[in-house]
């Protein structure tokens, strides 16, 4: 019977020796007379029917073996056992239990091999129910539990319960109140070592660890020596507890115990994979390394513990040299956990390789590597080609759908992930958690709350909830623009479970709404609730502080991150130099940068466009230039805040040549913000003409209002008013609709720049007659550590009084320096400067 064992190994199947040996114990013997014409000769010996029986299960030859028990007229229980316990050992278990309920039906009398045989082929058929009633039938039958049928119930109840059940949380799961496994073990007179085995098992299944050690020491002081499955089981439980000492014990223990021990193939898989689990990978390499034999499930704890401690080249190497020694094939394991490895380099030819091998050998029609295979693409940003792959498999899993889906909204292609979702419950496949957090994600980058909504209501219809829910349905909201819906979510159903992802995801979400006072609010609630900010939680509030135009929350922040060695993180640091950048101390950025080890390109682009916005354009030029050597690409918006750079600091031919090197260097197609950056800076430049024949240029690429705006405001700044008004007739025919006033504004000031005061009028009075609205602008002031205010129109601040007094004296004074225009007007143009 085999023997339960750790849930990370291969199992080791063990024979408990009653129900064997109905099938190989000796034979019946039945004398008849001998042909052989020898007087000294021994008569020749028949077989009995059990005998035949038993050989041709022996055989692999069910059928004939059925043939024959059919052929008897009363079979009795020693043959019904042996046709049951056949039955078992060729893979049949259904079978089996088929003729334990004839046998029954028959009156013949069930004895401890019926039991144990019936019991078994319960365990491999998950059948708890029918399990319990064969318990039932063993305790009316008054006779005494023998070892092997309590070991063969141990096993069954071991296979058939849940071992994933929380217990003593979930009062609805029988054995929460009563562990079956456990009582039965408990009640056991005699027990030897594949009872304690057995129990070890499922303690470590449960993930009761500790229990599982203890289970394992108590069995070694009672003097019952344990078994190769007994290391097979517990050392699981060692990982699971994190216990270094004990695992090097437990080894030490298995090779004191002989070679017959240290070779055993499942305990040098189970080690690997002890060691792996507690980051000691050198160890698990040397138990690799002095292991005689090697099968391809070693192989594959060795790879995969590679992969797990995120050393993916030595996980590629060995996957090699598998290859290479051409003993042993790879199977469907060893290629999932070399993909993984593959994915998380983002080795696109080595996958490419890959997947031609599997081709080659007819393995890539199976689902999960083609599963493994999308998610490849996926990371490599191949996101077409991995779809190609979804699209040829024959047989689909929820995995494959939820794999695609999270692919297409992983590469910003959310509005085909929200098709796919579709096609998927189009073809019968419910949306699970995973699907759910994909559609929340989508939702969130395409600030879409409706979407949002809907998926919140399935999740709350089919009672769907998995952890993080709730800070995915936060983020969504806020980044919908529903930040008091995120709020209510946040307050009311994270009372008493917020963890630090459910308050990043509330302090985000305040400081993306602009709600800078809430944030810090809900920063020091946290910590009043003793929940300690961690990387992320700084790097979703330090955008605030720029926000708040003041650097001193900022500095405060920025010491908390050193006390808790959190500067060095390159989110965290980023997001400082972005801090120290926007408020105006670009040389505390630069100090900060200077002292982030691991930059990524974020980091890079952030730093580009700080010295960019302060005039410093060579300095971005430098920095530009530097990442190539850093082996750092610059992505679409790293381009976008160089060439501001250039057009800040007038460095209009570097940024030009940038801006071709583009698509021929980088192979990055430009979009409307890089265009929108070259005409501004021709236009800043003064090459207003250029910019004009660039814009013409892009043909309906360019119908874009930034693009014409950018050139507007080059026309206003150069006094060009005959391109100005071309410029604003195609801006105005790209505005329709939009009821904002912003260019307007800015036609009626080049007509007033040139005198033209009645075209200035004309412009204003049409902007008035079609309801147009000049945008609200905000203005801001630290004074004593009070951060005050400004909008135009405005009258919440507490000095509203005074502040439009003054301004009406200032009104008075352009008026009398001879400047057209009513007072308001006036005063609105100074506000939106």
């Amino acid at each position: 019977m085999a023997m339960a064992s750790s849930p990370h190994v291969p199992h080791k199947t063990h024979q408990i020796s009653s129900p064997s040996k109905s099938i190989s114990s000796k034979p019946l013997q039945q004398n008849t007379p001998s042909t052989d014409s020898s007087p000294n000769s021994k008569p020749a010996k028949v077989p009995t029917i059990r005998a035949r029986l038993s050989q041709l299960c022996k055989q692999g030859r069910p059928d004939l073996a059925r043939h024959l028990f059919e052929s008897i007229p009363k079979p009795n229980t020693v043959l019904w056992n042996t046709i049951i316990i056949g039955s078992i050992c060729n893979g049949m278990p259904n079978e089996a239990l088929n003729f334990c309920s004839r046998m029954a039906n028959s009156f013949s009398k069930s004895d401890s091999y019926t039991y144990s045989s019936a019991l078994k082929a319960c365990a491999e058929t998950k059948q708890l129910k029918l399990g319990k009633i064969i318990h039932c039938q063993v305790l009316r039958s008054h006779s005494s539990l023998t070892r092997i049928v309590s070991n063969s119930l141990l096993n069954m109840y071991s296979n058939c319960l849940n071992p994933c059940l929380e217990f003593l949380e979930d009062d609805k799961c029988e054995f929460v109140k009563v562990d079956l496994v456990q009582r039965v073990f408990g009640n056991m007179r005699k027990r030897n070592a594949i009872a304690w085995n057995t129990m070890i098992s499922w303690y470590t299944k449960t993930g009761r660890y500790l229990e599982a050690l203890k289970l394992f020491k108590t069995m070694m002081n009672m003097g019952i020596k344990p078994t190769v499955v007994s290391f097979v089981n517990v050392f699981p439980a060692i990982a699971g507890i994190e216990d270094c000492k004990s695992s090097a014990v437990l080894y030490g223990l298995l090779l004191k115990l002989g070679t017959d021990y240290a070779s055993d193939l499942f305990a040098v898989s189970s080690a690997i994979f002890m060691f792996s689990e507690l980051g000691d990978i050198n160890t698990g390499r040397q138990v690799f390394s002095l292991s005689r034999e090697r099968n391809i499930e070693i192989w594959n704890t060795m790879i995969g513990g590679y992969v797990q401690n995120d050393l993916y080249d030595e996980a590629l190497e060995m996957f090699l040299q598998i290859l290479e020694l051409d003993q042993i094939s790879p199977d469907t394991v060893t290629f999932l956990t070399t993909l993984t490895a593959v994915s998380q380099l983002q080795g696109l030819e080595l996958g490419q390789q890959l997947h031609a091998y599997l081709i080659k050998n007819s393995m890539v029609h199976s689902v999960v590597i083609s599963n493994a295979l999308i998610s490849l693409y996926s990371r490599c940003n191949y996101v077409g080609v991995g779809f190609g792959v979804f699209d040829k498999m024959l047989e689909r899993d929820v995995v494959s759908w939820n794999t695609m889906i999270s692919a297409f909204v992983q590469n910003g292609l959310d509005d085909e992930g929200l098709m796919l979702v579709y096609g998927m419950q189009k073809e019968g496949i419910l949306i699970d958690s995973v699907t759910a957090t994909a559609l929340l994600s989508a939702a969130s980058n395409l600030k879409n709350h409706r979407i949002g909504k809907e998926t919140h209501a399935y999740l709350f219809r089919h009672g769907i909830r998995f952890e993080g829910m709730d800070s995915y349905l936060i983020d969504m909201y806020a980044k919908s623009g529903l930040i008091d819906t995120a709020k209510r979510i946040f307050e009311n159903n994270c009372i008493h479970s917020r963890d630090l992802v459910t308050w990043n995801s509330m302090i985000a979400g305040y400081t993306q709404n602009g709600l800078i006072e809430q944030a810090f609010s809900a920063l020091r609630e946290m910590i009043e609730k003793n929940e300690v900010p961690n990387s992320v939680t700084l790097s979703s509030v330090l955008p605030a502080c720029s926000l708040a135009g003041g650097i001193s929350v900022g500095k405060q922040l920025h010491c908390f991150a050193l006390r808790h060695s959190m500067d060095l993180n390159v989110f965290v640091g980023t997001a400082l130099l972005d801090m120290y950048s926007k408020c105006g101390s670009i040389n505390y950025a630069e100090r900060v940068f200077n002292m982030i080890q691991d930059t990524n390109s974020v980091t890079y682009t952030t730093m580009i466009l700080g010295f960019g916005q302060h005039g410093l354009g060579e300095r971005a030029l430098s920095l530009f230039r530097s990442m190539s050597g850093s082996n750092m690409k610059p992505d679409a918006i790293t381009f976008v805040a160089i060439l501001s750079a250039c057009s800040y600091s007038n460095l209009v031919d570097e940024g030009l040549e940038i801006f071709e090197s583009m698509e021929r260097e980088y192979r990055i197609k430009p979009t409307a913000e890089h265009y929108c950056c070259v005409v501004d800076m021709l236009g800043r430049a003064g090459r207003v003409a250029e910019a004009y024949e660039f814009a013409e240029k892009l043909g309906d690429e360019g119908n874009l209002v930034g693009i014409w705006g950018s050139l507007l405001g080059a026309c206003k700044i150069h006094g060009d008013l005959e391109l100005g008004q071309v410029v604003s007739e195609r801006l105005f025919e790209l505005e329709e609709g939009n009821r904002i006033a912003g260019y307007h504004v800015l036609m009626s000031n080049i007509y007033a720049e040139k005198g033209m005061w009645k075209n200035t009028d004309t412009v204003r009075q049409g902007m008035r007659e079609m309801g147009y609205r000049k945008q609200v602008g905000c203005s801001w002031i630290v004074v004593g550590g009070v951060t005050n205010y400004f909008t135009s129109r405005d009258q919440k601040h507490p000095h509203s009084e005074a502040i439009y007094a003054k301004l009406d004296e200032l009104a008075m004074e352009i008026k009398a320096a001879g400047h057209r225009g009513t007072i308001s007007d006036n005063v609105d143009d100074m506000l939106e400067v």
